[in-house]
């Protein structure tokens, strides 16, 4: 039986383009200048920290009411509009029927993860569904990796950690979780590094059993 922990946006939903345009709304809307790779260091953040960072960068408003304002926007595309990528139902539903652990980690807040695998017909699926606020800490901090391994009652290094975001790979890495890069659009210029650092590296889920052989 092999357990895994899959990323949510970008990995099991195609959420980036949503979720791309609405953080650059929301700092466009407030005459927020900002990097060329924001979204790149904001998508392990969470909405808490990404909302800090925004405040820091110069949007003057609260931090809670920066939450608020991300949390209901997306939480409208979430529930009704973010689709499933390609093959990942059919390979999830494979993997849990031939006895698979299967859990999500990820940075976005319940309010909209649980409502989109609902929507989906997969939240069953999972053993733990987890959101970085469960942890009190993001995915760019390794300590969030052995505490999930820690949770689900396996040794971190026996755990598939599936992510399309390179930042989030190379530190579930070091945390000594085994790595599979995913393509997702949003991040298709870093898929050479991922291919590098991973221990493997999918398209998408229809080759999810490649890892079978590793």
């Amino acid at each position: 039986m092999a357990t895994y922990l899959f990323d949510f946006d970008g990995t099991l939903v195609d959420s980036m383009p949503v979720y791309a345009s609405m953080m650059l709304g929301i700092l466009r809307e407030n005459n927020v200048a900002h990097q060329p790779d924001i979204i790149k260091t904001t998508t392990p953040l969470g909405y808490q920290k990404t909302a800090e960072l925004f405040a820091s960068m110069g949007l003057n408003k609260p931090v809670e009411e920066i939450v608020a304002v991300m949390t209901e926007r997306a939480v409208e595309a979430y529930t009704h509009r973010v689709p499933a990528k390609a093959h990942v139902i059919e390979a999830l539903r494979r993997l849990k029927t031939r006895g698979d652990e299967l859990n999500v980690l990820t940075a976005s807040p319940h309010a909209m993860l649980d409502p989109c695998l609902r929507r989906l017909g997969v939240y069953d699926l999972f053993t733990n569904v987890w959101s970085c606020e469960d942890f009190s800490t993001t995915k760019a901090n390794p300590d969030i990796y052995h505490m999930a391994a820690a949770r689900i009652g396996r040794p971190v290094g026996e755990i598939w950690f599936l992510d399309d975001n390179l930042g989030a790979d190379a530190t579930a890495k070091a945390a000594g979780m085994r790595v599979c890069g995913v393509y997702d659009e949003s991040s298709a210029e870093y898929t050479q590094e991922m291919k590098r650092l991973c221990d493997a590296y999918i398209e998408d889920f229809s080759q999810i059993d490649l890892l079978d052989r590793l």
